[in-house]
């Protein structure tokens, strides 16, 4: 098993059809999908994000970095949620993400999230994360 990150990509043509959803029904059909999920026992976590008008951005281009309001990029460069299953394989994470509801006219990036176990266990800061890792039960 592996994790893969989906990442919701709205785009403007997206965004503008979820303002005519019943936030109701939207939750119902997202309910559906999240309790298929789970009873697949293949997802970990999933997320909504605020609104990008809210963002806070950090800008490392310059020394000190630089702190501004509002989103990075356009709005096809952001993303508004995300799901990380525990699948088999890319193609497994393919087929779920094939399933979300409202994703018509938006885009899903799919990512794998490399396991610590990847990383040379002898590392003095991997030896530190897995052990927290342990402590907390996420290991």
């Amino acid at each position: 098993m592996a994790k893969y990150m989906l990442i919701m990509r709205g785009t403007d043509e997206s965004v503008a059809r979820f303002e005519n959803v019943d936030f109701g029904e939207l939750l119902e059909a997202m309910g559906r999908f999240n309790e298929e999920l789970m009873r697949a026992g293949v997802l970990l976590a999933a997320e909504g994000l605020e609104d990008a008008a809210e963002t806070v951005v950090v800008d490392f281009t310059s020394d000190p970095p630089v702190v501004s309001d509002g989103p990075y990029g356009e709005t096809k460069e952001l993303f508004g949620g995300y799901y990380i299953l525990d699948v088999a394989s890319k193609q497994e994470a393919v087929e779920w993400a094939k399933r979300l509801p409202y994703a018509e006219g938006a885009k899903v990036e799919i990512r794998r999230v490399p396991s610590i176990d990847e990383f040379p266990p002898d590392n003095e800061w991997i030896v530190k994360e897995r052990a927290w890792r342990e402590k907390t039960g996420q290991l």
